[in-house]
Formats: structure tokens, C-alpha cells, sequence
């Protein structure tokens, strides 16, 4: 599957192949934003959104360390973080990556093509966005002059997935927590299996770990539920975000048990 970075959102959440195919791109691409923004809003740039968090965005506060390198962090020094990240988090940002398309590209493992100054090449979507560490100014592993000209997945239909998206309200909100979820069974058994998460994590965020919990396994609440213990167990919360952290663990069972009801 290629799909050019200038598609725009509605386009492909409408389009009868990837509803039959890969309904979990779909359903990820019609729970963000509102009706306008997906009518005009391009794969391409929705994959670089910057962050929402408030410390970053009103130029009024000088502590900002992707903003202004250096500077400190006014979420983590005594700031409001109740939709701050409790994954990839580092001691210098807390802030969410806030997209909803990429943790469906993340869970299928596609590719990002790029041109640029010496011409195309490809990489993995994995490596697109770069955890804060200890430069969280670098967003990306874009070099200067990249242009994003299509993602591409691997040769594999995902029949049975989904991304379950829970929020404040029902439309227009960012994710607290979402779980995107693509699912290859054998009757009650898993044999592959693919998970991503969003709305709690500084980058898209794969939970290979709890993917590999998962295979070989049978399919029920336990099993989905210790699946979504280690996805969660090295996770970093504050007083405000903690929350984070149980309905994380409990979107993803929640995605998994849904996702192993849809017909394969």
C-alpha cells in the first residue's frame, strides 16, 4: 500500500479499499479533528504536527526547552500536566505528541519516502520522531530540505484492526489515551499482532514488548490485560497525569477485545 503525502485526510478515511483492508487507518483519520480540517488537512503535514502543550505554544512563558533550548521546563517545574505524556518522557519535556494517523503508521510498520537534497530514499516511519531526551528541540530525524512525498506499507492486509480514541468530548478533542490495534488470529489465538498508542506518549509509540506478551497466546481479558501491564510498566506520571497510566492499560484492553471481535 503507497499513499502520497498531499491525500488528504477525508479521502483516504472514505476510501472503500482501506475501510475493507485496513480499517484501522480509516478509523484514526475520522476520529481527529472536525469535518473541515479533515476536508483540507494533507497526510503529509499531519504526520509533523508540533505539540499542543500549552508551555510550548504561548510564547509567553520563556521555560520552554524545545522551544527554547536550555530554558527549562514550566510543565515539570510546578505546571498544569494533566495532558502531558507519561511515556518517552524525559526530564527535560513531558510534552504529547497529539496525532492520531500516526500510531495507526507506527502499529503497521510503514515507511516514510522522502526527497531531498541528494534525492529519494526511505525510512522507517519508527524513526521519523525523536523522544525529547536531552535536546528535545529535534522533533524529527527530517534533514534540512526533506520533503515527505508518500508512506508505504508493508505487503499485509490488516482486516481486523481498529483505534479506539478516548477523549474529554466526542469530536474536536485530543486523545487522553487511544490504542490502535491490528490483529492476525488463528481462531482464539494470536498469531501476529500490532499495537500502537497515543495521547500518552512524547512520540508515536509502539508497545513491542506487549505485542510480543500476546503472540502464540489465547485472546481474552487476561491475556490483554497483562499485555497492557508491560506496555504501561515503565511509564513516569505526575499528581495530574497519573490517571494516564490506568485508562492507557485499560483503552488497550478494551482495543484488543474489540478489535478480536471484528472479522478477519
Amino acid at each position: 500500500l503507497r499513499i502520497g503525502a498531499l491525500t488528504r485526510m477525508s479521502s483516504l478515511a472514505d476510501n472503500a479499499m482501506i475501510r475493507s483492508d485496513y480499517p484501522l487507518l480509516s478509523y484514526s483519520l475520522w476520529l481527529a479533528a472536525s469535518p473541515q480540517l479533515r476536508n483540507m488537512a494533507r497526510l503529509g503535514g499531519n504526520v509533523l504536527q508540533r505539540t499542543r502543550c500549552p508551555y510550548y505554544r504561548d510564547t509567553g512563558y520563556d521555560q520552554c526547552n524545545r522551544r527554547n533550548p536550555g530554558s527549562g521546563c514550566a510543565a515539570l517545574d510546578g505546571g498544569v500536566t494533566r495532558n502531558h505524556a507519561v511515556l518517552g518522557v524525559s526530564d527535560q519535556c513531558i510534552a504529547t505528541y497529539q496525532g492520531d494517523w500516526a500510531q495507526a503508521l507506527i502499529a503497521l510498520d510503514a515507511n516514510v519516502e522522502l526527497l531531498g537534497k541528494d534525492g529519494p530514499r526511505a525510512i522507517r516511519f519508527a524513526d521519523l520522531h525523536r523522544m525529547p531526551g536531552d535536546n528535545p528541540a529535534q522533533e524529527n530525524n527530517l534533514r534540512t530540505g526533506d520533503l515527505i512525498t508518500a508512506f508505504s506499507i508493508p505487503d499485509k492486509t490488516w482486516k481486523r484492526s481498529k483505534y479506539l480514541k478516548i477523549r474529554d468530548r466526542e469530536s474536536y478533542a485530543y486523545a487522553l489515551a487511544s490504542a490502535a490495534v491490528a490483529l492476525d488470529m488463528d481462531g482464539d489465538t494470536v498469531r501476529d499482532v500490532r499495537i500502537g498508542l497515543g495521547g500518552v506518549a512524547t512520540v508515536p509509540w509502539r508497545a513491542s514488548e506487549a505485542e510480543a506478551a500476546l503472540k502464540g497466546q489465547t485472546l481474552d481479558e487476561a491475556s490483554a490485560t497483562r499485555a497492557a501491564q508491560i506496555a504501561f510498566s515503565r511509564a513516569q506520571g505526575t499528581q495530574e497525569n497519573a490517571f494516564k497510566i490506568k485508562l492507557g492499560r485499560e483503552t488497550l484492553v478494551r482495543a484488543l477485545l474489540e478489535t478480536a471481535q471484528m472479522e478477519g
